[in-house]
């Protein structure tokens, strides 16, 4: 049977339903996604705020608990047995860096002072060609400081690894760390939740800019510590058996000699002392004798 134009209009208007569109259904359901968005939002910045107070207050607080154990002044340094230089790379692409430099001769400085007996130095030893300990001490046996007197540490991919193993593997818990103001009170706090006994001398960094990459880094750095510390209790990379740093031999006192006395010889006297008491022997002189008188 064939439609005409008519019919198949009213067929087609009878198996397509019309929508009707209802506005307040629709503002509705735009409002609850509003109001979801709104929730979601406004936790998302509760969540930025309260962690942005955290990451400022442990700052603060890594800044605080290192104020009265750090040292500036290298004529402030005591004596002390260990000094532990951080590692860092030696060049910036072509550029001498400013933070190896500055470490490397404070150590050579506290040798030639006799401030410290034995350096640790330890750094990352990535790959073949990038040795961050082996770098350092061909630094310092440049300079002069014996080969005895230097030992490294090619496990210390992070700070925490060098304090740490500073104290479990290398067995000293009271040495001087080397390093920049920033990185020192870190490695301060760190040392701190490990009762390590250690001071940091903070040398100088770049002055050509102000650095304020690296303290950002630093801020964020220290957030990775606490939580490191005390939430994931994290450890070094590796450990193994103690390997104690030696101190260098001290050179044996002699016995003072008595000295040699002669009996022939008189010894000298003390102008002030008592005659009674210290007696100087005087080559005796006989007394001169008038002729005695005779009688005529």
């Amino acid at each position: 049977m064939v439609l005409s134009s008519t019919q198949k209009l009213m067929l087609s208007q009878r198996t397509i339903p019309r929508v009707k569109f209802d506005s307040h259904i629709f503002r509705s359901h735009l409002l609850k996604a509003y109001k979801k968005l709104q929730g979601f939002l406004f936790g998302a910045f509760l969540v930025f705020l309260v962690g942005s107070a955290a990451v400022i207050a442990i700052d603060y607080w890594v800044s605080w608990q290192a104020e009265d154990r750090i040292i500036y002044d290298i004529d402030e340094v005591p004596e002390l047995e260990v000094a532990v230089v951080l590692g860092t790379s030696k060049y910036l692409g072509r550029t001498l860096n400013d933070y190896y430099k500055h470490r490397i001769e404070a150590a050579i400085e506290l040798f030639d002072r006799e401030k410290v007996d034995q350096f640790l130095l330890s750094g990352d030893n990535a790959h073949r060609s990038y040795n961050e300990p082996w770098t350092m001490k061909r630094d310092l046996l440049k300079a002069g400081v014996p080969d005895e007197r230097i030992n490294l540490d090619y496990a210390g991919f992070r700070t925490l690894d060098s304090i740490v193993r500073a104290k479990k593997i290398f067995d000293t818990d009271n040495f001087l760390i080397i390093t920049q103001k920033f990185h020192c009170e870190r490695a301060l706090f760190i040392a701190n939740s490990y009762d390590i006994n250690a001071q940091c001398l903070a040398v100088s960094g770049p002055t050509h800019h102000s650095g304020t990459s690296i303290r950002l880094r630093e801020v964020f750095a220290r957030t990775k510590a606490f939580l490191d510390l005390y939430i994931i209790g994290t450890t070094p990379k590796f450990l193994g058996p103690k390997e104690p740093i030696q101190p260098s031999p001290k050179p044996e006192s002699l016995p003072i000699p008595s000295p040699i006395t002669d009996p022939n010889v008189n010894p000298i006297a003390d102008p002030t002392a008592n005659p009674t008491e210290n007696p100087i022997a005087t080559p005796s002189v006989s007394p001169i004798l008038e002729p005695a008188e005779t009688d005529v």
